[in-house]
């Protein structure tokens, strides 16, 4: 059975930083999702998000999409196919709410990591560091979904794999533990 990583927490708390690592080290694919939101330096249409219009995004079928500090973000069921089509596991970067969808209509396929830190205040300071505009920054870390994203939702406790990510080699041990059993776990049906 195909598996799907599904990459959640608060924004800054490392997603991007675990999908990069599982497509380097690991060689699993990451499922591109569509956004409206306006590309950041150095990210590519195609590999980092299909950037989408307003009306263009509608165009695609989707598994979950939000509406996240005023821009829609979803994930196809097209590019969860492509995923897998490349490798047996494959990983996805969503908002809780998305990782919630994803368990709800994906099951056991799911195995969510669940990205925090333990000082809330330090992701202002890495959303800057990154190079978002910040008047982008101050907007997102305003949002009801950032508030949200920071705590655990209900429906995935117990399912989630929490992550504390204050140093990333602790972080990169867990996630290293994980992705071996899953592997051997796809490897063994």
């Amino acid at each position: 059975m195909n598996k799907i990583i599904v990459i959640t927490g608060a924004t800054g708390t490392g997603k991007t930083t675990v999908s990069d690592y599982l497509k380097t080290y690991y060689r699993i694919p990451q499922v591109i999702t569509h956004t409206t939101r306006p590309a950041r330096k150095d990210e590519i249409s195609g590999k980092d998000y299909y950037f989408e219009t307003d009306k263009s995004f509608f165009d695609n079928h989707y598994l979950e999409n939000v509406v996240y500090a005023g821009y829609h973000y979803g994930s196809s069921y097209e590019g969860l196919e492509r995923g897998w089509k490349r490798n047996a596991l494959a990983s996805i970067v969503l908002d809780t709410k998305g990782a919630v969808t994803y368990v709800e209509k994906l099951g056991a396929q799911v195995v969510v990591l669940y990205m925090t830190v333990s000082n809330h205040k330090s992701l202002a300071k890495r959303l800057h560091e990154r190079g978002d505009d910040a008047e982008m920054v101050e907007k997102r870390l305003a949002s009801e979904e950032y508030q949200r994203d920071l705590q655990l939702p209900t429906a995935l406790r117990g399912k989630a794999h929490v992550i504390l990510n204050d140093q990333w080699e602790d972080a990169r041990k867990q996630i290293d533990e994980i992705v071996q059993n899953l592997q051997k776990v796809v490897a063994n049906q």
